[in-house]
């Protein structure tokens, strides 16, 4: 990420989808300008300084038609699309490093000898192979390894992050980032919430969702501090400082709540 200079600018607003930031549609963004790589970036202020959390084995309902807690799937039924040959090529390279204690499909990965992780996605690109009606990687609920992705139980045994072994799309969530390249050679990055359209036609009939859900919302830790160190990934430390400074500034803004006391 190249050095940035510029100054944040605040109070962008643009209509989105449900759970896209308020009943009226509209939705606050804080843009930072980096003239080095002719980028505006927008981040989504009401998600970033919300208290979201993952629920991931303590109240996430899956993302199927119906709540399916009792699974343990978490948003990993259906496999993750990798983001491009570099994505796909680390994920591969982070599943030969998966100890076999820590992941309960290992065998079914090894065909003829080799590992296949990946399969060819619906309309090109790849994304990793489902066994038993989920990601390979994920192991179920009572496996000894521990349950949830595999590729990131590795990672924290290893004692590396998360984001370094598992696909973009994976680490990233809840967060979203999209690209929209200008004619004039500029590109605007957009940092939101994932949202049910982010799943294509099957997220609307998705009976909960995490980002939209009350209770995965009411996290003590404001998001773009309890995924700081995600986010600088995203968006390079520079940008992050700058967010962050300016978010950080917006909370010492509000007002302070009276304690009540006995007269």
């Amino acid at each position: 990420m190249s050095p940035t200079t510029g100054s944040p600018t605040t109070g962008i607003p643009t209509t989105g989808g449900p759970g896209s930031g308020g009943t009226s549609g509209v939705r606050e963004w804080l843009g930072v300008e980096d003239p080095a790589e002719r980028r505006t970036w927008l981040f989504d202020v009401a998600f970033l300084l919300s208290g979201w959390h993952c629920l991931f084995g303590c109240g996430c309902q899956g993302v199927l038609t119906a709540p399916t807690p009792e699974r343990g799937e978490g948003c990993c039924s259906y496999g993750a699309h990798l983001s491009d040959r570099h994505d796909a090529a680390r994920v591969e390279a982070a599943a030969a490093e998966i100890p076999t204690a820590l992941w309960q499909h290992h065998r079914q990965a090894w065909r003829h000898g080799r590992l296949q992780v990946l399969r060819r996605a619906p309309g090109g690109g790849s994304m990793t192979r489902q066994v038993a009606g989920a990601c390979i990687f994920l192991n179920r609920p009572g496996f000894p390894g521990g349950s949830g992705c595999a590729l990131h139980l590795s990672a924290l045994a290893r004692g590396v992050a998360p984001r370094t072994t598992k696909p973009e799309v994976c680490w990233q969530l809840p967060l979203r980032r999209e690209d929209l390249r200008h004619e004039d050679g500029s590109v605007t990055t957009l940092i939101r919430r994932w949202e049910r359209r982010d799943w294509g036609e099957g997220g609307a009939a998705f009976a909960w969702w995490c980002t939209e859900a009350p209770e995965a919302l009411g996290g003590r830790t404001p998001l773009y501090r309890a995924l700081a160190e995600d986010l600088q990934a995203m968006v390079g430390p520079e940008i992050y400082r700058r967010l962050a400074d300016a978010l950080d500034a917006r909370i010492r803004r509000r007002p302070r709540r009276r304690s009540l006391s006995a007269t």
